[in-house]
Formats: structure tokens, C-alpha cells, sequence
């Protein structure tokens, strides 16, 4: 917030001599833009001229509006277009769509698990959807190796002795099911870390379901579930701090990816490992590695795994995801039916249990694997006019974790991307360079859409650069969550800093009010800085995030807060609008800087 914001006054209008005479005639044409709002009063000025609403305007008819009078807002020179910012706002929040639009992701295509037949529903109504506004060549853009799909059609789960219950219970994901409906009973293993401890259980084991999670105990919650930041954690967070020496993690949580589970961790052959198993050695001191647990217990002939997660579980909230040493390829190594359940359930059954009381399930699980290779992202545009080779780009990861519909983590930032390029359309507000939306696949799995398109048009890691790089001016991303945004992570680069001051002056009574120097990781904004193109990611209210909804059962449209959402959308539209028409590229980190 600048002193002449704080004071009410307004800084004096800037025009370039190269805009006078496009000034001068618009105010001999029009008095529609002849005041122009102070910063802290967007209401205060006329009326923009009234919208068609969802109105269509070619970019023929964008090129040729006139020029607006523009003027400064803050300490910077960032000229901006407030007639512009207040059509969007308008369309933004009185028209909105973006809760429609997560609805489609969320209740009727979701959960959106990469290369499920979900994921590829989704991605078909988002082009379809995008087309149908006017948006240009929107596609599917393949990248390779991410490996099969994977779907969940059944789970079920109950304890059927000592007394009869239901237990609330997800599958783990690129996992098989069970063929059928399995009964058997429920067993906690002693430990076995060694080789020869596999003797204490060999042949005993047939038909089990292995209890193979350690149960935290679960503290009453003393604190409410959702929050937003505070003025003073704001002021804190755009502290001055060194963003190389010492990175900070985005509040909220970063959308981190979620890594496979298990894992072989040693360099025995399958075929080797399934003899060391198959042969008894009960004084053999080996150490027992995830691969070798999991191909004796095939070998056993168990039931089924069960697992919880109660890192944020309470209430019935749990996490899941890839499950123990699974693969989205084809490899040899077993990979068993696993089944997530409710901490509350898990930690129920195994006291049974340890009261010497036998515990009977029944379970049965259905999944299918969906042969492929490639997987793709959603690419759509809004072709620019004098500057259209150079490109304007937001996103968000368009895939979900499956056991609830993936609202929050992250059909809030898909749904607010399509979002703000329908507000950019349906205003027809002048875009001299190409807006262009990416909604990534595999984020989950380690940034892997984003990276693959980064790596295919603009550049790589190693320092090889593609002919579009030179042509990129800036990304920005949503995925942390539903909450509002709050200010902008500069991700280090310090010529930014200015730039969004400028950007948020006239937008601040929308909550945006905050530019940290800070670097915030987990998501996709770091597959554009890595290669040294400005990538960003907002500062969100955390809201339920990181206690409720983040890759959690519980992520469902439910938790999203509409108001946040439309306030988002309208910011990104703005954002995207500036940096389309401002006369020079984003500004960039030096080159040591970017490239750490």
C-alpha cells in the first residue's frame, strides 16, 4: 500500500507522448472514460458502458477498440487500463461461472486421477466447454511416459465379527483388487526386519488381511478447521528476507506432488528376490526390504493390505494414494490389494485385536488398470494482435488424487483458470499478446504435464533453450487450495516486486494486498522458473486446506467458497490482461539467480 493510497489522493495521470493522440481523440469521442477512479474507491467514477452479457467479440473487433486513458497506480510505472479492470471486474463477479464450471470437474468428471477415463472425460467437456466461448485451438498436447491409468469402481469394507460394522475405506491407487468378495481375518505382523524373521509367520498367513499401519493417537482438535491469513502474518510474509539462503514453503501448505509408494530400495533382480523368499533361512540377517515384505506376502497368499493415514486424520478425514511398492508401468514386481481406511476404524479394529479377540472382514475391491503410455494437458488460447508470438500463460493441475472429487486440490484453480480466459473473452477487452490457459496432468505424480510442456517449448534445466523462451513473458498458477488470494510469491525475483505493487493497487478492496519476495514450491509454477521464465504461484487463505481437504477424502465440492473463487478468477482475468498489453515482456531473474 503506497502513502498516496493510505492519504486518498490521487497520483497524477501519466500519459506517454506516443498515447496522447489516441487520448485526445478517445475523450473527443467519449466521455465514458473521462474520470478515472482513485485506487481506493472503484466504485466512484461512471459506469463502464453496459456488456452484452457473455458477449463474443472477435479479436478483429478487439484490435480496433480504442485506447482507454491510462493512468498510474502506486510508486511504480506500470500503466493500467482501469476501464478495462473494472469490465472484468463486472463479468467476474456478476456473471460467474466458475462455480458451474467446478461442478462439471468435480461432481460429474471427478475424481480426475492422470490417464483415468475420468481424467480424459474431464479434459473432453474442458475443450469442449473453452471452444464453446470462443477460445482458439484448444487441444489435447500428449507427453510421454507417464504409464497406465487407473481407476476404482468398488470398495467395500466390514467387519463381520466379533460384532458387525461398516468401515469407511478407500483403495490405494495402482493397486489390483481382490477378485471378488474376500473374507478372512485381520492380523497385525510382528516385526520383521530381518530374513530370518519371516519364519515366525511363513504358512500362517493365507487369506489374511495384514493390519501394516502404526496408529498415532488422535488429540481433540482445539483450533477451528479454517482460517485466513491475518494482517500481521500478511506484513510478515512480505518481510524483507533472503529468498536463496533461505526459502520459505507457501503458507497454506504447498500442492505438492504425491510420490509412489514402497519401493524395491535395493538392487536384487525380482526373480532373485522371490527365491530368497520362497527359501526358509531362519538365521539369516539380511535386512528385509519393502520389496522383499511385499513378495513374501504374495507368496503367502494374503488377503489384502490395510493401511490408514492419520497424519491430518480425525473425524472420519483421511489421506490415500499411490499404494506400496505400486507402478503405473508393467514391472514384475507383485504389487498387492491394498485398501485405506478411517484412522478411527483402523485404530478400532487393531485394539480388538490386542484384547486376543479374532477380528473377521469381509472386502472386496474392483480396479482397473487402462493400458497407455502418454498422457496429455489442456491447451486453449486467446490469439493476441501486434504482439501474438508472445505469450501470456495460466494454469493449474487439472488432475486429483481419487478418493473424494478433487475440488480444492485443484478443480478450484482449473475452474478459476477456464474461469478468467471466459471473462477475458466474454469482455472482449484488447489482448496484444496471446493469453493462453494449461491445465497439467500428472502434477501429482512430480509436476510431470507442466515439465513436459515447459521441456517441449520453451527450454530445459541442462541450460537448452527452445526458440519459444525468448518469446514467453509470464506464468501464473493456482493450487493451494479454495481461499482467496492475498498477494503474489515474487519467487525471489525482485524486479517483480514493483510490477504487482502496481498490479494489486486497484484490486486491493478484493483482499489481494500482499507481494512476498518469498519462494513457494509443490506446484507447477516451478516447472516455468526452473528454466528461468517467470512463473508465480498467490498467497490463498489456507481455509480447511492443510487440515481437511488436501488429498484427502473429504475434498469435495462442498468445500469451496464461492465468493473466494469469483474474487480469484477476477484477479487472475486482470493479471493476465496487464501483462498481455503492458509494452515490454515480465521482467526476469537475473541469470545466476534463475537458474539455482
Amino acid at each position: 500500500m503506497t502513502r498516496s493510497l493510505r492519504s486518498g489522493t490521487r497520483p497524477p495521470i501519466q500519459l506517454r507522448p506516443s498515447l496522447l493522440v489516441s487520448a485526445l481523440a478517445l475523450v473527443a469521442a467519449t466521455t465514458a472514460c473521462a474520470s478515472v477512479p482513485a485506487a481506493d474507491d472503484p466504485q466512484g467514477s461512471p459506469a463502464a458502458p453496459a456488456l452484452r452479457p457473455d458477449s463474443l467479440v472477435s479479436p478483429v473487433e478487439r484490435a480496433t477498440q480504442p485506447v482507454r486513458i491510462i493512468r498510474t497506480l502506486g510508486p511504480g510505472t506500470e500503466r493500467l487500463d482501469t476501464g478495462a479492470i473494472r469490465r472484468i471486474r463486472e463479468e467476474g463477479m456478476q456473471r460467474s461461472q466458475v462455480m458451474e464450471i467446478a461442478s462439471w470437474l468435480t461432481d460429474v468428471h471427478g475424481p480426475r486421477l492422470t490417464n483415468s477415463p475420468q481424467h480424459r472425460a474431464a479434459a473432453d467437456w474442458a475443450m469442449r466447454t473453452m471452444t464453446g466461448w470462443g477460445l482458439e485451438n484448444a487441444r489435447l498436447e500428449p507427453f510421454a511416459g507417464f504409464g497406465r491409468g487407473w481407476s476404482n469402481e468398488r470398495v467395500t469394507v466390514h467387519v463381520v465379527s466379533p460384532q458387525r460394522y461398516p468401515v469407511l475405506a478407500h483403495a490405494a491407487a495402482w493397486t489390483p483388487g481382490t477378485n471378488g468378495l474376500v473374507t478372512g481375518g485381520a492380523l497385525r505382523l510382528p516385526s520383521l526386519l530381518r530374513r530370518g524373521d519371516l519364519e515366525q509367520v511363513r504358512g500362517q498367513l493365507r487369506g489374511k488381511f495384514i493390519m501394516a499401519s502404526t496408529v498415532n493417537p488422535i488429540p481433540p482438535v482445539f483450533t477451528a478447521p479454517a482460517r485466513r491469513w491475518t494482517d500481521e502474518e500478511l506484513a510478515q510474509m512480505e518481510a524483507p528476507a533472503n529468498p536463496v539462503a533461505a526459502p520459505a514453503a507457501g503458507p497454506g501448505g504447498p500442492g505438492g506432488p504425491g510420490g509412489p509408494g514402497g519401493g524395491q530400495g535395493q538392487q536384487l533382480t525380482v526373480a532373485q528376490i522371490r527365491a530368497m523368499v520362497r527359501t526358509p533361512a531362519p538365521n539369516d540377517t539380511t535386512p528385509l526390504t519393502n520389496a522383499m515384505r511385499n513378495e513374501f506376502l504374495a507368496l503367502e497368499g494374503i488377503g489384502a493390505l490395510v493401511t490408514t493415514n492419520n497424519a491430518r486424520g480425525n473425524y472420519g478425514v483421511f489421506t490415500t494414494a499411490t499404494g506400496m511398492a505400486a507402478t503405473r508401468g508393467t514391472a514384475d514386481a507383485t504389487v498387492l490389494p491394498q485398501v485405506n481406511i478411517a484412522p478411527e476404524h483402523f485404530g478400532r479394529i487393531l485394539r480388538t485385536i490386542e484384547k486376543g479377540l479374532p477380528v473377521t472382514l469381509e472386502v472386496e475391491v474392483r480396479n482397473t488398470f487402462h493400458d497407455a503410455d502418454a498422457s496429455f494437458n489442456v491447451i486453449a488460447e486467446l490469439p493476441g494482435t501486434d504482439r501474438r508470438d508472445e505469450i501470456v500463460m495460466l494454469g493449474a493441475h487439472f488432475d486429483s488424487w481419487h478418493t473424494g472429487t478433487g475440488a480444492t486440490d485443484n478443480a478450484s484453480g482449473s475452474a478459476v483458470m477456464m474461469e478468467a480466459m471466459r471473462i477475458l473473452r466474454a469482455t472482449g477487452v484488447p489482448l496484444r499478446r496471446t493469453v493462453r490457459i494449461g491445465l497439467w496432468g500428472g502434477e501429482e505424480q512430480g509436476l510431470i504435464g507442466s515439465r513436459q510442456h515447459v521441456s517441449q517449448h520453451y527450454g530445459d534445466r541442462d541450460g537448452t533453450r527452445r526458440p519459444g523462451h525468448d518469446r514467453f513473458s509470464v506464468y501464473f498458477n493456482m493450487d493451494n487450495g479454495t481461499g482467496a488470494f492475498r498477494g503474489v510469491y515474487a519467487q525471489g525475483n525482485a524486479a517483480a516486486v514493483p510490477v504487482f505493487r502496481d498490479w494489486i493497487a486497484p484490486l486491493r478492496d478484493l483482499g489481494i494486498t500482499t507481494v512476498s519476495m518469498r519462494n513457494t514450491g509443490g506446484t507447477d509454477h516451478l516447472a516455468f522458473d526452473a528454466v528461468g521464465l517467470p512463473g508465480f504461484q498467490f498467497i490463498q487463505d489456507p481455509i480447511e486446506y492443510s487440515t481437511r481437504t488436501h488429498h484427502s477424502n473429504m475434498d469435495t465440492f462442498e468445500r469451496l467458497v464461492e465468493d473466494d473463487l469469483k474474487k480469484n478468477a477476477v484477479i487472475v482475468a486482470a493479471f493476465a490482461f496487464i501483462a498481455a498489453n503492458r509494452d515490454a515482456l515480465f521482467p526476469r531473474k537475473p541469470v545466476a539467480s534463475a537458474e539455482r
